[in-house]
């Protein structure tokens, strides 16, 4: 054997050697032997092992879209009538720079008491649900007011369960970021999603007309570049960011990979490389990539459903929410899935050109629109993202 190849074997195992102590670092930093305890909730028993309803139910609304996965809901449970509960806004759980009238949190809320509503029927009660009980909020004192006033009061009645087919879907995630299949719409599935607004003073329409799709598409991905470009949103955004296992597991809301479809080895390596150098997720590349998973989005979506609100009242927002939920899942049921381009539709000075721009073309009557959302055929699966343990969002 010669000298030379002597060293050559040499210098290929030290690569292997130090490919795999690397790779080990990692795996190591991201976590990826912990047990991902922040999915428990979406297990099919997780509700089961509890024994009050109103907690079984609250178990299930867990699961819902919300505003930046904040999940800002708390809840109160009556200690006279075990059969009735109080959703609160968790003042301690909003996005102040994104969200600064607390409109999609407001939204969130909606999307909360719909899951409860569905869970209900499957589980055998219904849901009387009687939105601001004590009147809405004080606007000039909002964060008090959402402590002190519950958004909703619900009161549960024992009835046979009913086979509710949307019941199903809770259990899939709720938003998909990714490229949809190039399919239209067929009448059917137009006309199922149309078929869920039920709601007096809320208008929902479906656009798959080529101008159409290009219009809303641009206002997407204006909206994006612009909310990107802000250091304090993106200060915002980093500071919910979970960049590993761990964090998840401790925080179990927020952002993470896996909002980006990122699973497996690659979200493991990816997790493990911000771990070790933060810098690695720098704010200029992350601005640039989500500028272009949007336009990557926007240049793969053969529909747009646009919500439209009569007016922007606290209550109109949560029905609005109510509304939303039923038609994520309604969209899952139908073979289809969903993405909020919430940017454009958010209220600070910055977005202000294109929300005037956008509600002026779509809304001229005065109304709000409440929800811009991509729908189509996945071309690929997403991941779940993380939830709360139940019992951290109940209070006395």
């Amino acid at each position: 054997m010669s000298k030379r190849y002597k060293i050559t074997k040499i210098v290929i195992l030290s690569v292997v050697v130090l490919l795999a102590v690397l790779a080990g670092a990692l795996f190591t930093a991201s976590g990826a032997l912990k047990k991902a305890k922040y999915l428990d909730p979406w297990k099919r028993d997780y509700a089961e092992q509890i024994e009050d309803p109103r907690v079984q139910l609250v178990a299930h609304g867990l699961l819902a879209a919300n505003g930046h996965n904040m999940q800002p809901w708390k809840i109160r449970l009556d200690k006279q009538n075990p059969l009735m509960l109080y959703l609160y806004t968790d003042n301690e759980r909003l996005a102040l720079e994104s969200d600064p009238l607390a409109r999609q949190t407001l939204v969130s809320q909606g999307t909360f008491l719909e899951y409860m509503r569905v869970a209900g029927e499957h589980l055998g009660y219904e849901t009387e649900i009687k939105l601001f009980p004590d009147g809405e909020y004080d606007e000039q004192k909002l964060s008090e007011s959402m402590d002190q006033k519950p958004v909703a009061q619900i009161t549960l009645s024992k009835v046979q369960p009913q086979a509710n087919p949307l019941y199903e879907f809770m259990f899939l995630p709720d938003t998909n970021r990714m490229a949809y299949q190039p399919d239209a719409l067929t009448p059917e599935q137009i006309l199922g999603l149309q078929k869920t607004n039920t709601w007096e003073g809320l208008t929902l329409t479906v656009l798959n007309d080529k101008v159409n799709i290009e219009k809303l598409g641009a206002y997407g991905v204006e909206g994006t570049d612009i909310e990107t470009g802000l250091k304090r949103m993106n200060d915002e955004s980093a500071g919910i960011f979970r960049a590993n296992e761990y964090q998840k597991n401790k925080y179990r809301y927020g952002f993470s990979f896996e909002g980006q479809g990122t699973t497996g080895l690659k979200k493991h390596l990816l997790q493990g490389m911000i771990t070790i150098i933060p810098s690695f997720n720098n704010e200029e590349a992350a601005t640039k990539l989500a500028v272009q998973a949007t336009q990557t989005a926007v240049d793969h979506t053969p529909a747009y459903v646009l919500v439209f609100s009569k007016d922007n009242s606290r209550t109109s927002q949560v029905k609005a929410g109510m509304l939303y939920s039923r038609l994520i899942l309604t969209a899952h049921e139908e073979g289809l899935v969903m993405q909020p381009l919430s940017q454009v539709l958010e209220e600070y000075p910055e977005m202000r050109e294109p929300y005037s721009k956008i509600h002026k073309e779509y809304a001229p009557a005065g109304e709000t629109i409440q929800f811009l959302i991509r729908v189509g055929k996945p071309t690929q699966d997403t991941p779940l993202s993380m939830r709360r343990e139940v019992t951290d969002l109940i209070v006395e």
